[in-house]
């Protein structure tokens, strides 16, 4: 079963047209990057399936509930939840109470709270810093952090939208263990926006490339980076 449906979804913006006609399927437990130029539409796109933006026409279905007018808060509850490609934390609190205000948004009660603000530092590798002030991170770190917040409001689809930025080449490589390990071992997903292609290429996930609104291609990324019109818009050519 599919948990995130995308049908024919499109997006105008007074008469310019975003995105158009975009279809695509996520299963449960799948990571999926998305790539493209700029002004491709990606972050369009994934603003649509978070709630940031309505979409002109089209239905997004996730666990097989349409879920095309819900608001960015009822999808929330629902566990589709996204990280900006700016780390959104909270600077003046260390990172344990951040994992742990989190947990509370999500929804897990007192008593399980230790518990699972636990699992998320196992997860993160941030159990160092566990009482260091979110300010003094780097910003790799906070990256992490951030993601872990997403971990600890409950989340089943994960919208990460240039995880890597600012990241040094060893946080990189070990965002995407961070990342692999999350889809493989706990069953979660995530839709990747991304414009690192080592990053994307170690992944190892499917690629969808956007191109003027429109998917243009879809595969493995040895597919995607062998297709000489992807690279032609987007990798380059000799």
């Amino acid at each position: 079963m599919n948990l995130l449906e995308l049908e024919s979804l499109t997006k105008r913006f007074d008469g310019l047209i975003a995105n158009e006609n975009v279809n695509f399927k996520l299963s449960k437990g799948e990571i999926q990057s998305i790539i493209g130029p700029n002004g491709a539409g990606k972050t369009t796109l994934i603003s649509m399936i978070s709630g940031h933006l309505a979409p002109s026409e089209g239905r997004i279905l996730f666990e097989q509930q349409d879920i095309t007018r819900l608001s960015v808060e009822q999808r929330g509850r629902l566990g589709i939840i996204r990280k900006f490609q700016t780390p959104s934390v909270f600077l003046g609190l260390n990172v344990y109470d951040n994992i742990e205000l989190a947990s509370i948004a999500g929804g897990v009660r007192r008593k399980q709270l230790s518990k699972e603000v636990s699992a998320v530092f196992d997860l993160i590798g941030l159990g160092d810093q566990r009482f260091q002030l979110a300010s003094t991170l780097s910003h790799g770190h906070r990256q992490w952090l951030e993601i872990g917040l997403l971990l600890a409001a409950q989340a089943k689809l994960l919208l990460l939208d240039e995880p890597t930025a600012g990241m040094t080449v060893e946080e990189t490589n070990a965002t995407v263990l961070l990342i692999q390990n999350l889809t493989r071992n706990l069953g979660l997903s995530a839709i990747v926006i991304e414009h690192d292609i080592n990053f994307i290429k170690n992944l190892k996930a499917p690629v969808t490339v956007l191109h003027l609104g429109k998917v243009f291609s879809q595969g493995s990324f040895q597919e995607i980076a062998n297709n000489p019109s992807v690279k032609s818009i987007y990798l380059g050519t000799e």
